[in-house]
């Protein structure tokens, strides 16, 4: 109201004259300083009392009146183009008006957007601070910015503030935050997206379990024990490494799920706890301790064998403080097949002799040992003779 009201008292007694605006510089851009200068070419240094005021669409500028000529103006923006002018009045209440002049201030379209991490390099440990910063290497005025996940561009959050950087905060990064990112940032002049930044979530690995396979329910020297070692949660790649009583057994690594496996042939001495450790640089885990106890060797001499029944592939010990009760694992292979031997016995009038005949037929589906079959007529009955330097595991077939 009171800018209207001086305008109102001066109308009357103002008249241009030659007093001049001078803009420094003439174009700005969006946040850069301005310089207003009145100045009065005809003024003598006698006549240089003056009052100075300085305006922008009938707004006074600034302090108001002072004596003066110059006027700072330390960043101008987009929304302060408008049409300018200055007045100078004498002691005398004489007040003289420059020409008005246009100002336009131009606004910098953002260019270069470009999105980076806070830790560096796209890297954050499970349950810390991520910070995604948006920037710009130019542009002015109020800029708008927008963050994006995943290849589908779920909007994350928006803000418009008048700064070349922006930041969105995740307070506690977790496994499902591992994805890819990109930001935009536009004033007016269209969208600019960044480039995509992939964020990894570096997750310690958890204890191990550790299970023993062994071959049966109790183990004897020359079997072969399979050590398997597995963290259900990590960041892979994981180095596993096996221990008998602390002792290194051997390692492996597993560069993506599944665990690691590694295979000991059973001595006397191998008899005891076993333990298997997991690292991927963020820590490492020990497992409890499996207990293995064994005795005795491998027997060299098998019983005849007679009708088989269904035997247990592999015997697994799993870590806990205690051995649990093995229960052994069945897989679904053909059951060996016994063949009864059958004879025919052919009657003649001239004679009722010992008569060998036929041949012997074996097949076999696993080879464990190798026995000779002797079919022979005695009085009557068949008999078959095994004979313990051979044996052979599948059906055998006496045929006469």
């Amino acid at each position: 109201m009171l800018p209207r009201l001086l305008l109102l008292i001066c109308a009357p007694l103002c008249e241009p004259a030659d007093l001049l605006l001078i803009v420094s510089p003439s174009h700005p851009t969006e946040g850069s300083p301005v310089t207003l200068t009145c100045k009065m070419p005809s003024l003598r240094s006698s006549d240089a009392q003056f009052q100075f005021c300085f305006f922008r669409d009938a707004q006074a500028l600034g302090p108001g009146w002072s004596s003066s000529p110059k006027l700072q103006i330390a960043n101008m923006w987009k929304e302060d183009s408008g049409s300018y002018w200055c007045e100078a009045q004498t002691m005398a209440s004489k007040v003289l008006r420059s020409w008005r002049s246009q100002i336009n201030v131009h606004r910098v379209p953002v260019a270069d957007v470009s999105l980076e991490t806070q830790p560096p390099g796209g890297q954050v440990m499970e349950g810390d601070r991520l910070v995604l910063i948006c920037s710009v290497a130019m542009g002015t005025g109020d800029i708008t910015f927008l963050w994006y996940k995943g290849a589908i561009g779920l909007n994350l959050q928006t803000k418009t503030q008048r700064s070349l950087t922006a930041e969105y905060e995740i307070p506690t990064a977790r496994e499902s935050d591992a994805e890819q990112y990109y930001c935009v940032a536009e004033n007016g002049y269209g969208p600019r997206p960044s480039g995509l930044v992939s964020i990894t979530v570096r997750i310690p690995v958890s204890r191990p379990i550790l299970m023993l396979r062994a071959p049966r329910a109790q183990a004897v020297v020359g079997d072969v024990l399979k050590l398997h070692c597995e963290a259900l949660r990590g960041s892979h790649p994981i180095l596993y490494w096996f221990y008998h009583e602390d002792v290194i057994l051997g390692s492996s690594s597993a560069p993506s799920g599944g665990g690691a496996s590694f295979n000991l042939s059973l001595t006397a001495e191998h008899s005891g706890n076993y333990s298997c450790e997991a690292n991927n640089g963020l820590g490492a885990q020990r497992s409890e301790e499996v207990t293995l106890n064994f005795t005795g060797r491998r027997s060299t001499r098998d019983p005849l064998r007679s009708l088989p029944s269904p035997v247990p592939q592999e015997f697994p010990y799993l870590n806990s403080p205690t051995p649990g009760q093995l229960q052994p694992t069945y897989e679904n292979e053909p059951r060996e097949q016994s063949v009864a031997v059958h004879g025919r016995q052919q009657h003649s009038s001239e004679q009722k002799a010992q008569k060998p005949w036929g041949h012997i037929w074996r097949t076999s589906l696993q080879l464990i040992r190798i026995i000779s079959v002797v079919c022979q007529w005695d009085t009557g009955t068949l008999k078959m003779l095994a004979l313990d330097h051979s044996f052979s595991r599948g059906p055998d077939f006496c045929i006469v």
